[in-house]
């Protein structure tokens, strides 16, 4: 697969440099037979993206009125670029932007076996998109899959575990840790009270941060060879809307803080990091979750901004073993949303970002 650079792409979103802020990963990625979408919504900063018009110049796909959508078949396998245009009701282009759709090979790592380790918070703890993973690598030419983790819900797939928990955040990881309550060293309650990657010290009363441990208690100590990551909901909901960055600096810098662990501690694993996922796009769903204590326009600006910021951030890595997945792009902000929760998906939603986790897999596959 080829490499491609950040700094072009995003020159070439914001060569109109407006309000919109159109915003572009270098690639998406997409899979024969597994759809992949463009929401409108996912792409710029606005409250109204109907009040526009979106243009899109790729021989594969086609433009709806919410969204540009594609199902790739094994006869497009390979590169296609994918140019953007907005448009005011008038016809006058206010930005611009390009990116590349890399569509893999159906059998691609079908011969490989995969040890994949998925880490998160509530949407990796509901485990829907988890489970969607395992059913797209159970499809024939596939890698032969293990997932990593203590963490098995009862929704959870046969072989399906990770480490996803309600209410964390990067730091969460790095840093939780209770004493151990008397009576309770395993399950839930444990689970919740310590990060799983850190462990008592000999006074019993610290913790020490271990992922070499962890790998050899609960990974058959053999490290990953792909840790997915999708954080950053709860390290930025109380952050200032206008003004997010110091506080997107600090969760970005415990970002990498956890992944340079991760490097550390297995130098040859993929560390990929999913850009933070957009917001349902009814008001109604952050009034039935928060009474409009975050209302859904001031945590829409906070997460497009936490997107640039990662991409700036974060491109350009694969040194350090990090790599971006766009899975802010293919999500659903209306019907891939309940009309009651403001920033957790249904299933539609989920297997969205399973399904964008997935393609990606498969290009570096």
């Amino acid at each position: 697969m080829k490499s491609y650079g950040l700094l072009f792409c995003l020159a070439a979103s914001l060569s109109f440099a407006g309000d919109l802020q159109l915003t572009l990963p270098p690639v998406v990625y997409a899979t024969p037979e597994v759809p992949m979408s463009l929401y409108h919504d996912n792409l710029v900063l606005t409250e109204t993206p109907q009040d526009y018009r979106f243009e899109f110049e790729c021989k594969l796909g086609k433009n709806e009125t919410r969204r540009w959508t594609v199902k790739p078949t094994d006869a497009d396998i390979g590169d296609h670029p994918l140019a953007i245009t907005i448009k005011d009701a008038s016809g006058k282009v206010l930005e611009q932007g390009k990116t590349t759709l890399h569509i893999s090979p159906r059998k691609a790592g079908a011969e490989k076996t995969l040890r994949l380790l998925i880490v998160g918070d509530s949407l990796t703890h509901a485990t829907v998109y988890s489970n969607e993973i395992a059913n797209l690598l159970s499809r024939p030419s596939n890698p032969k899959w293990t997932m990593l983790g203590t963490h098995k819900p009862a929704s959870a797939l046969p072989g399906v575990a990770h480490e996803g928990y309600g209410g964390w955040a990067w730091a969460t990881f790095l840093t939780k840790f209770t004493p151990e309550t008397p009576g309770v060293t395993a399950g839930p309650l444990a689970r919740k009270a310590t990060s799983p990657f850190i462990f008592p010290a000999a006074d019993g009363k610290t913790g020490v941060f271990d992922l070499n441990r962890y790998f050899a208690e609960h990974c058959d100590n053999q490290p990953p060879d792909v840790v997915t990551f999708l954080l950053g909901i709860n390290d930025c909901f109380g952050a200032d809307p206008t003004q997010p960055d110091a506080t997107i600096h600090s969760v970005l810098d415990n970002a990498d803080k956890l992944l340079a662990a991760f490097h550390q501690a297995a130098p040859k694993a993929i560390l990929a990091v999913g850009l933070t996922t957009p917001p349902n796009a009814r008001q109604e769903g952050f009034t039935a979750n928060y009474k409009d204590k975050y209302p859904r326009w001031g945590w829409k600006r906070i997460q497009h901004r936490i997107v640039q910021l990662m991409l700036k951030r974060l491109s350009n890595r694969e040194q350090d073993g990090i790599h971006l997945v766009p899975t802010e792009l293919n999500l659903d902000p209306v019907d891939g949303y309940p009309n009651n929760n403001g920033v957790h998906p249904n299933p539609v939603g989920y297997a969205q970002i399973g399904a964008s986790f997935y393609s990606w897999m498969k290009a570096k596959l």
